[in-house]
């Protein structure tokens, strides 16, 4: 997912601030068609431009704005967490946008500038990550926004899960695994390894022998692999970002290991219905990029929408994405 990231240079350093768990929510969302009642301005604040996760969420967001009267403009912070709240920042000031979308590369950091976002009145949609100290919830953690996430420990414990699976589906005692971590300097990140490797340590017979930077390029993967295969050339099962994961096993071909991929590009669901990956962690990720434009643009106009929204309730069943599961999925987006 995770959807899924490339082009990386992230710098995530944390602000301190009290952050209040949003109360109570709202009535179930209107039908779209109320977001043609008015021109409005929509601000997304994604991961980066280069990131084919974030270009995909923005292709949603703009459709849909698009279709209902809206315009939709994509700020790039280019995963720097700082130059993201900046942005955020200039653009309260300024009134720009009615609507906030935002991929939070650090969502402690943000946290004041959300804050104001809603003190100024406008709609602000939390996408695919938290915005809080939090990453174990998709309950709103300022008070006054929205959420679409899929809390990074919860897509963490997902894809233990699927490696666990891979396992034993060849009955394999040992098995050892391998754990491409995204980038160790996002808090996100941290949180989605600590849950992967804790239901992994958990698992009977599952080894996690390698844990190592696997960032979200290509690039990145092929040198992490060749790390690991250098250190444990009996690896079993690798788990990584999907952009990593096509690096990683462009090493390591002939090797029988066993992939399970944090992404859902149409080459991740490809690879994984051809039964050359065992498994990805699934989002329907333009789909969602017009669901938040969706939420925003109806608060924006007055409508009542649900405050809490998870990611994977959006299409049941495809999150956890074997080869079965993905059967009838074609993926939205290309790397």
């Amino acid at each position: 997912m995770l959807a899924r990231w490339t082009a990386l240079a992230a710098v995530a350093l944390l602000a301190t601030a009290c952050v209040n768990p949003s109360s109570t929510a709202g009535s179930a969302t209107p039908s779209a068609t109320t977001a043609s009642s008015g021109p409005k301005r929509i601000g997304f604040f994604g991961f980066a431009k280069a990131n084919s996760f974030a270009a995909a969420t923005f292709a949603g967001v703009e459709e849909y704005a698009r279709a209902n009267g809206a315009t939709a403009e994509f700020l790039d912070p280019n995963f720097d967490a700082q130059a993201q709240v900046r942005q955020l920042q200039d653009a309260v000031t300024a009134r720009r946008f009615d609507v906030f979308v935002v991929q939070a590369n650090d969502g402690a950091a943000v946290v004041p500038a959300i804050r104001s976002a809603v003190q100024a009145g406008i709609s602000v949609v939390v996408h695919f990550t938290p915005v809080g100290t939090r990453y174990d919830t998709a309950q709103p953690q300022v008070d006054g926004t929205i959420t679409l996430i899929d809390p990074p420990a919860l897509n963490g414990e997902g894809l233990g899960r699927l490696a666990v699976q891979a396992c034993e589906s060849k009955k394999l005692n040992p098995c050892e695994v391998g754990y491409l971590e995204g980038l160790k300097a996002l808090p996100l990140d941290n949180a989605r390894t600590q849950a992967a490797v804790g239901v992994l340590e958990a698992a009977p017979g599952v080894e996690v022998k390698a844990r190592l930077e696997g960032g979200y390029t290509q690039e990145s993967g092929r040198k992490a692999m060749q790390d690991v295969l250098q250190k444990d050339p009996g690896i079993d099962v690798i788990i990584g970002a999907s952009q990593a994961i096509l690096g990683a096993e462009a090493v390591a071909k002939g090797k029988d290991i066993m992939y399970v991929a944090n992404g859902a590009s149409r080459q991740t669901v490809k690879a994984v219905q051809e039964g050359r990956w065992y498994a990805a962690y699934y989002l329907p990720v333009k789909t969602l990029g017009a669901k938040a434009a969706e939420l925003g643009l109806n608060k924006a106009l007055g409508e009542q929408v649900p405050d809490t929204n998870v990611m994977t309730d959006v299409e049941p069943g495809t999150s956890m994405g074997t080869k079965d599961a993905l059967a009838q999925v074609t993926g939205e987006y290309d790397e």
